[in-house]
């Protein structure tokens, strides 16, 4: 009964001042919406980035006068590596082979090299632990004596790298800066609140109402205000998470986000709009209600 009570207390207090809640409502809502839209587009990027952890390779071509032992040295120095996964060697006759597939469509390019297939070099190709690591591999392999050149689809991996990376600044300031303002908001609406009431709350005071008692009302008033915004922000997250996965997606599988994933993001969104509602309530009612 008595919680009741304090809840009815709450809600009448959020339909006494409905555009200034509103207001506190829609910063928890924008903050939110943006660092849960943030959260699901570094997941997306993640999935890229994933991909090419299972995809990349870095290609060390290899001089012609390595014999089979040092080719076998080399491959098994390289695999000792932290950085690398797998290490496979590629023969002057299967590159043969692998340039035909890749240029079947150009028989006179073909042609030219079948002429002298010594043009293409044995390889050994390179798979890192993670894609990010192929710059520190390619540093590696480009002092090695034997090793002719090394390629790597450097420029792609960085983009992708940079991108998650950059997202996770950006969210990072959202949470500051919006956080900050709905903060403000709601701490606002709670002095208003207390402001409308201070008649009354001095008579409960009176009569003897406890603190607690008085200021359990305005925190409520303030979780509710965070909850309502982290809500709308999961609701609206939740409709559109394909297409904010998919926005800088170079794979199909970058843009069927898990419900698992989506549903455990939307339950700490929820906890940190609960808890922004909190931290303006309290800071609301500093310096009005004291012991």
């Amino acid at each position: 009964m008595r919680f009741q009570y304090l809840l009815s207390q709450a809600l009448a207090n959020l339909r006494r001042n409905v555009l200034v809640v509103s207001a506190a409502i829609v910063a928890v809502f924008v903050m939110l919406m943006l660092v849960f839209g943030t959260i699901v587009l570094r997941w997306g990027i993640d999935q890229d980035i994933g991909q090419w952890d299972d995809n990349v390779r870095v290609i060390a071509f290899l001089e012609d006068n390595l014999t089979l032992e040092e080719v076998d040295a080399l491959q098994a120095q390289i695999l000792s590596w932290d950085e690398v996964a797998g290490v496979q060697y590629f023969s002057k006759s299967q590159a043969l082979e692998e340039f035909r597939e890749l240029f079947e469509d150009q028989p006179s390019l073909i042609e030219v090299v079948e002429e002298d297939p010594g043009i293409l070099p044995a390889s050994l190709r390179i798979q890192p632990s993670e894609a990010a690591e192929y710059k520190a591999i390619t540093d590696r392999l480009v002092v090695i004596p034997g090793v002719l050149e090394v390629s790597a689809a450097g420029d792609a991996i960085d983009a992708l790298v940079t991108r998650s990376e950059r997202l996770s600044t950006f969210a990072v300031w959202i949470v500051a800066i919006l956080g900050a303002s709905a903060v403000v908001l709601i701490a606002n609406t709670i002095r208003i609140a207390i402001f409308a009431r201070r008649e009354e709350l001095g008579i409960m005071k009176l009569v003897g109402a406890g603190n607690w008692f008085v200021r359990i009302p305005f925190l409520l008033e303030g979780v509710i205000e965070g909850l309502v915004g982290a809500a709308l922000a999961v609701a609206v997250i939740f409709g559109v998470s394909g297409s904010i996965a998919g926005l800088f997606a170079t794979t199909p599988e970058a843009v069927d986000v898990p419900f698992g994933f989506m549903w455990r993001q939307a339950l700490l969104v929820v906890g940190f709009g609960a808890a922004t509602g909190l931290l303006g309530s309290s800071f609301g009612m500093w310096g009005f209600l004291r012991d």
